[in-house]
């Protein structure tokens, strides 16, 4: 009886280390990569919560993540819009690889989901009409805002067509708001105390972001996989 009992409270004892464990590894790996967000999200003045909150969504902040339909990195960005970033920062020597950079990749993502809040700015609320399109494509958002969802965003979320879509919108937000409080309390935090890994920053694709990002991290071996996020692709 004893014995039985010992072998209890060592069973038990050894189930609480591990789940410690896993929730610290949990918060460690949420917390990866907060340099590169904080330093995209404050370039092109984006909440720095939303941003994290599409890392979560998109890649759960894996760098290395590679989506079907071509999506990569943190923000699982397409080749055609991670161009457009690059045209409009004058980067000559940008390839789509580079996006498996975490300090390109929220850069350009983040400048990306810039343009698309511009895009919904007569909303009551951008945000839901951004992450839809970001999600499913200017296309499809076009066909959900007929009648009072073109500027209601509670009437737009109702319309919209693909509960993948729809989900994605709603998780984002939630992860957002849940992130925000923590990200408001840390604000005053230097960047360059979170780590930057997988690739680390580039001076010749990062002009003026030196001191903000960190030091340089060795690259990882580590080949892409699939995505579990939606990335810029539509979510039937």
């Amino acid at each position: 009886m004893r014995c039985a009992r010992l072998i209890a409270i060592f069973a038990v004892a050894v189930l609480t280390v591990c789940l410690l464990w896993y929730r610290f590894s949990l918060h460690r790996r949420e917390r990866s990569q907060d340099g590169p967000i904080r330093a995209a999200a404050a370039r092109y003045g984006v909440d720095p919560a939303i941003v994290k909150a599409i890392v979560w969504r998109e890649s759960r902040f894996d760098p290395w993540v590679r989506g079907s339909a071509g999506e990569i990195g943190l923000m699982q960005i397409r080749e055609d819009a991670a161009q457009e970033w690059a045209d409009a920062e004058k980067v000559d020597t940008f390839q789509h690889e580079h996006c498996f950079n975490p300090v390109t990749n929220t850069l350009a993502a983040t400048w990306y989901l810039r343009k698309l809040l511009k895009r919904y700015a007569r909303a009551d609320d951008p945000l839901p009409y951004a992450l839809a399109d970001y999600n499913a494509g200017r296309g499809n958002v076009l066909k959900w805002i007929s009648g009072a969802a073109a500027t209601n965003s509670a009437s737009f979320i109702r319309q919209i067509g693909f509960p993948g879509t729809r989900s994605y919108v709603t998780e984002v937000t939630r992860r957002a708001a849940r992130y925000r409080p923590w990200i408001s309390l840390n604000r005053s935090k230097a960047l360059s105390t979170s780590p930057v890994v997988a690739g680390g920053f580039s001076p010749a694709l990062h002009p003026g972001l030196a001191g903000e990002c960190g030091p340089a991290a060795p690259r990882s071996n580590r080949s892409g996989q699939m995505a579990t996020g939606f990335g810029n692709r539509p979510s039937s």
